[in-house]
């Protein structure tokens, strides 16, 4: 006959087991089709349709020419505003869209205020400065979590410790949108390289009871010169280093950030409508428009 105090010592390892099944299926599997759309979902933006979320980023850019010593150009300070939409497919399952805008400042260096007219050290000329503020930047496409082969995608990241780590770098390599149809001939092809990092706690990004993962965020950005500093075919480039977070609310962003967008860009307070299908824009782009827009598409401007 079993004894009390066995039968008790019985029910408590039952329910330690139990607990211990419960915590391992109220996890993500990160190999499955499943995870692969839920976790990088919750990364990126939010489980739930139409939920905004923002990330804010803080770094610094310098330029780099051949011969002489690296220039800290500007600081920056940026935002993306966001949110994502699911979807389906008969054959690629389970997926989902991202719709967003972003903004980022230049800043003065020394001060950290808004530069809007800046004297370029190589020409000797004041240009007027293009702040970033590109409206939309959506996801390209629909992420599913099945190949069209059938096969099921995983979610690539490195395990250390009990943090996640993921890398991304993105190559770009086409027809620069301010040039004209010779590219091919002449050269003047865009040219970039974006590297995202990713990292936090893996069981809270695994975790299924939240629908939204806080990442930090290291970004670097490599790039030729920005259309309006006006230096044409000057050899040289510029880079940017910065870090970030996914914040738990628009407030936290930094008043300089809050200030400007309330000021001059007021629909950036909010992301883009999840059925928006506009082309995306970058720095090239916008600035293309806005030299469009005052017939100047191909102004050979000296100084101001």
């Amino acid at each position: 006959m079993l004894t009390h105090k066995f039968i008790s010592l019985l029910g408590l390892v039952v329910t330690l087991l139990s607990g211990s099944a419960f915590a391992v299926s109220a996890q993500y599997d990160p190999n499955s089709a499943e995870g692969f759309v839920k976790l990088n979902r919750k990364l990126q933006c939010s489980l739930v349709d139409g939920e905004e979320t923002v990330f804010r980023w803080s770094g610094r850019l310098y330029s780099k020419v051949f011969g002489e010593p690296d220039r800290l150009l500007f600081n920056v300070e940026g935002m993306n505003v966001r949110a994502c939409i699911s979807a389906q497919d008969p054959t690629l399952g389970e997926g989902y869209r991202m719709v967003s805008r972003e903004i980022m400042l230049y800043l003065d260096p020394d001060t950290n205020e808004i530069v809007d007219q800046w004297e370029n050290p190589w020409t000797g000329q004041i240009n007027e400065v293009i702040h970033v503020h590109n409206d939309p930047v959506n996801s390209r496409g629909v992420s599913y979590g099945y190949n069209k082969d059938g096969s099921e995608k995983s979610f690539q990241h490195i395990a250390i410790n009990g943090d996640y780590l993921i890398n991304m770098e993105i190559p770009l390599f086409y027809h620069n949108p301010m040039a004209g149809n010779y590219q091919k001939y002449i050269g003047g092809t865009y040219h970039a390289t974006e590297i995202f990092d990713f990292n936090g706690k893996l069981d809270s990004l695994l975790d299924k009871s939240t629908n939204i993962e806080y990442p930090v965020v290291s970004w670097v950005r490599m790039s030729k010169w920005l259309p309006w500093m006006e230096m044409g075919d000057r050899i040289g480039l510029i880079w940017v280093n910065a870090m970030g977070k996914k914040l738990e609310h628009y407030d936290e962003l930094p008043s300089i950030l809050k200030d400007t967008i309330a000021e001059r860009f007021p629909e950036y307070q909010h992301a883009p409508p999840l059925d928006d299908t506009r082309r995306n824009e970058t720095t090239w782009t916008k600035t293309k428009l806005i030299l469009d827009s005052r017939n100047e598409p191909n102004a050979q401007r000296g100084g101001h």
